[in-house]
């Protein structure tokens, strides 16, 4: 929403703490809702008044100021990189992208070693450092005097004083099942039954853990982040006064723009002069260059190859292609997923109950067995504090779920929220809609039939009545029509959906469409029965002849078809306007399942909500359009598919999920990546949950220290980040 407010939490590395923000925001009386997407650090709030904005994120500063001290919070602005921010200066190059002066890069490369440098060696890290040196003496010199025990405690205290002081203030504050105050009690614990030496090397590992924890989450979101790098940072306008560089939000639509090789396509528009190669990759996930030429639409995010193309800007940069691909991926986070959520509620339970059987541990054993001694299982107890952290589980979820949604996108494919991504691998039926989904839409009129009228003008009446269609069907005829026309000859135009149009054309009453439209309207004729679509034409309530229009099957539907089946989709249906005997040909010719024909956009919708109604199992109807007149059964389905339907609003205003390549490949390819997602997500789950049991067993019996406690959380949380980042690849 426009009003939706969006901060930067930057240095926010602890998941289990993102949670507690949200929900702590959620709580805001001036909130209405709030998501945190941890995979970025971003949390969207929508308030319930936009005057109220400015005091919730002061409220917003208290709240993560209370909870991660050392977090920033900044309003979150993609257009950081700006020109007026970097002060970028271009150089001239006739082959090459404008590049800012590689000097600047290398003095600010050397900037950033410096600054990581000294940020490494802060206090709280210089402090640690000295501890661990203490440590290594005291180890060197392991006794039981006074003085020896005194260096190893000063060691805890310099290695974790952050660690208990901020244990102290959550305990202050309420928060209770912090993992500082439980990793505070457990090592202190430690210190007072004598484990002098484990309690310190506890601390010690732990402290590396988090170092290395926030640094491969900070990898990973930087893995994650870089997928997006395609924002175009300047635009090339041309005004009276020459060219200009300016930022792509100053461009208005109409402006003339210049786009010179190596250079991203900042905005969407019309190619008025120039042709060349694009790379789409960043969009689609095709590597092979498409050729460009005059009048061609052409898209925001691409990069031009080889030649200077000038380009008529059609819409602002907040409406281009780019700027709805970015949004929604940033914004996918939003929509949680099943499995996802299942997680945020079982680890509010998870740590209580954990917690619960330590106390049990420590306290139950020494009061009914005789021999039993209290500091043997306080120290047992003491383990399954450590274990008690459910950090593994809350970071690896969110983060293999937006990996495997940025993966998707690499790919052309965009999700626009976790609960779609996981719900694909549930897909029972796949309904396809036929043209320009299963066949390619680009129909030619191989036959013109007249009746009592030269064939010419019959054409061109066509070609006047649909002149003002932006139906595929439509522009085909206008193309046939090789002669001049002047629209202002139409008048009284309307389109009858699903049916065909009608018009008063130099005072003649024209009306073209379908067979049940002819019927509608009176007029007498002969149901044509041939392979294509059939427009049937009526002038002054007169029977005309027909168009015959065919289109062609795309050559990977059939391949596609073949590979939905062996993923374990169970039903595959189309659902066509067109007449049966096309329809019946097609569905043959692709072995698809089961096929209905002659529909209207209302018709699809009820078939869809037919075949959700009647469906045995808990599998998912996914419905595949081409975005031009689905959008009602796209949002009616469970999952609605838009194939290369990016520019249309309502293709991307309905559907889950956007196919940026025209090629129902792509739907398998999302299918895949929504199981291997999944199964990633499962794999952290059943992993960390399998250690931490099998370390609580030990913990319990006396088999296990608290080194394989901290492995059991620190540890196991590392190995499940590098994990999620698989789906990256998905």
């Amino acid at each position: 929403m426009a009003n939706d407010i969006k901060l930067l939490l930057k240095g926010l590395n602890c998941a289990n703490c993102a949670v507690k923000i949200e929900k702590r925001i959620n709580n805001l009386e001036e909130v209405s809702e709030a998501n945190m997407n941890f995979s970025l650090g971003i949390i969207t709030i929508q308030p319930i008044k936009e005057s109220e904005s400015e005091k919730i994120i002061n409220k917003v500063k208290n709240i993560v100021k209370e909870l991660e001290p050392g977090v920033i919070v900044s309003k979150y602005r993609r257009d950081g990189n700006n020109l007026k921010r970097y002060n970028v200066k271009f150089k001239e190059n006739n082959t090459h992208l404008n590049k800012i002066d590689s000097s600047k890069n290398l003095k600010k490369s050397k900037s950033l070693a410096t600054n990581k440098f000294i940020k490494f060696f802060n206090q709280e890290n210089m402090m640690s450092i000295i501890g661990i040196i203490l440590y290594i003496i005291a180890m060197i010199f392991r006794e039981d005097t006074y003085l020896n025990i005194s260096v190893f405690i000063l060691s805890y205290v310099l290695i974790g004083g952050n660690v208990l002081k901020i244990a102290f203030k959550n305990i202050l504050r309420g928060e209770v099942f912090d993992e500082n105050f439980l990793m505070s009690i457990a090592t202190l614990g430690a210190l007072a039954i004598g484990e002098y030496p484990e309690a310190v090397g506890v601390m010690i590992f732990y402290k590396i853990g988090e170092l290395l924890q926030g640094y491969a989450v900070n990898k990973s979101r930087k893995s994650i982040t870089s997928l997006m790098n395609i924002r175009p940072e300047y635009a090339n306008v041309l005004t009276k006064n020459g060219e200009r560089t300016v930022s792509p939000k100053q461009v208005k639509v109409g402006d003339l723009i210049i786009v010179k090789p190596g250079e991203r396509i900042p905005l969407d528009g019309i190619i008025v002069e120039g042709e060349g190669l694009i790379d789409t990759s960043a969009l689609t996930g095709e590597s092979i260059p498409r050729e460009v030429y005059k009048n061609d639409d052409i898209l925001s995010g691409s990069i031009n190859l080889n030649s200077v193309i000038k380009i008529k800007v059609t819409k602002n940069f907040g409406e281009s292609t780019i700027s709805k691909i970015l949004d929604m991926v940033e914004n996918a986070s939003n929509k949680k997923a099943p499995t996802e959520q299942f997680i945020t509620k079982f680890s509010k339970k998870y740590t209580p109950i954990v917690v619960f059987l330590a106390i049990s541990v420590a306290i139950i054993p020494p009061i009914i067995i005789s021999e039993a001694e209290f500091s043997n299982w306080l120290y047992r107890a003491l383990i399954f504090l450590v274990i008690s952290c459910p950090c593994a589980l809350v970071i690896s979820v969110p983060l293999g779920l937006f990996a495997g949604i940025g993966g998707a996108s690499k790919k052309g494919i965009l999700v626009k929220g976790g609960n779609y991504l996981e719900a694909l691998k549930n897909t029972d039926t796949v309904v396809f809609d036929k043209t320009g989904t299963l066949t390619k839409g680009i129909f030619e009129v191989t036959e013109v039939n007249a009746v009592d009228i030269n064939k010419e003008e019959l054409l061109k009446f066509a070609a006047l009545a649909e002149s003002f269609s932006n139906h595929p069907i439509a522009q085909s005829i206008v193309r046939a029509y090789n002669g001049n026309f002047d629209k202002n000859d139409v008048n009284n135009y309307e389109e009858l959906s699903g049916h065909g149009v009608k018009a008063i054309i130099k005072g003649k009453e024209v009306v073209f469409g379908n067979f049940k439209l002819m019927q509608d309207i009176g007029i007498k004729c002969e149901r044509e029965n041939k392979l294509g679509t059939v427009i049937y034409a009526s002038i002054d309530g007169e029977y005309k002849g027909n168009l015959l229009i065919t289109d062609q099957i795309k050559e990977t539907s059939k391949e596609a078809i073949k590979k939905l089946k062996s993923l374990g989709i169970r039903k595959i249906v189309m659902l066509s306007g067109d007449n049966k005997k096309v329809a019946e040909k097609v569905s043959k010719d692709l072995g698809i399942d089961e096929f209905e024909s002659e529909l209207l956009p209302v018709d699809k919708v009820l078939k869809v909500e037919k075949l959700i109604s009647n469906k045995k199992s808990n599998g998912k109807v996914i419905f595949v359009g081409d975005g031009i007149n689905d959008a009602p059964v796209l949002a009616r389905a469970d999952i609605g598919i838009a194939m290369g339907g990016i520019g249309s609003d309502a293709a991307i205003e309905a559907a889950d999920v956007i196919l940026m390549k025209d090629d129902p490949l792509s739907l398998v390819q999302a299918i895949k990546v929504g199981k291997k997602t999944n199964s990633i997500l499962w794999q952290n789950i059943i992993f960390s949950l399998l250690v931490k049991i099998f370390v609580l067993v030990l913990g319990a019996l006396g088999m296990a220290n608290m080194w394989e406690a901290v492995f059991a959380d620190v540890g196991v949380t590392l190995i499940a980040v590098l994990n999620s980042m698989r789906a990256l690849k998905a």
